[in-house]
């Protein structure tokens, strides 16, 4: 691989990192043809790239963007692939469903909303954060919560409230 070359693999990363808000560092090393085959039609079904990365190219990509990255720097050997998500969650979770049959992918580093995270111990942590979309919805669940039990009771009293006025305005002919 020349300069050239490797040059524009540097501004492809960087370009991916900039794209996608979240990324993952992971090692699938060792895994035959089958197995990455298997992870990479996973990886496509959830909407997230999973890209073989060389350790050099990948830290001149990440010293060459904004931010603090040094974390990462200390995982980048061995073997390394690279997951781009929307979501920051859905690589901790398919890596915990990949990793019901596989031993690998096996996580090195993440980053996810704006913070790195070190480590496989930390695919657990990842795997329940929330999505904004998730967020989203619990948000609205719980503005919906009042207001449906304030029509609930409006619902259920009116037959109560219209029963009283009906014999109130007997009682008083």
């Amino acid at each position: 691989m020349n300069l050239t070359e490797k040059k524009e693999i540097v501004a492809n990363l960087i370009e991916k990192i900039n794209e996608n808000k979240h990324f993952y560092v992971t090692d699938t090393a060792d895994l035959n043809a089958l197995e990455i085959s298997t992870l990479r039609r996973k990886c496509f079904e959830k909407d997230i790239e999973l890209l073989v990365v060389k350790n050099t190219l990948l830290k001149q990509a990440l010293e060459q963007i904004e931010g603090n990255f040094e974390d990462v720097y200390d995982v980048l050997k061995g073997g390394t692939s690279i997951m781009f998500c929307e979501i920051g969650n859905a690589p901790a979770k398919l890596i915990k469903d990949v990793r019901k049959n596989l031993k690998k992918p096996i996580l090195k580093a993440a980053y996810v909303e704006e913070s790195i995270y070190v480590g496989d111990d930390q695919v657990e942590v990842l795997s329940n954060i929330k999505s904004k979309d998730e967020l989203l919805g619990d948000i609205i669940t719980l503005l919906q919560s009042p207001i449906k039990n304030v029509l609930g009771s409006l619902n259920s009293g009116k037959n109560t409230l219209g029963g009283l006025i009906k014999t109130l305005s007997e009682r008083a002919e």
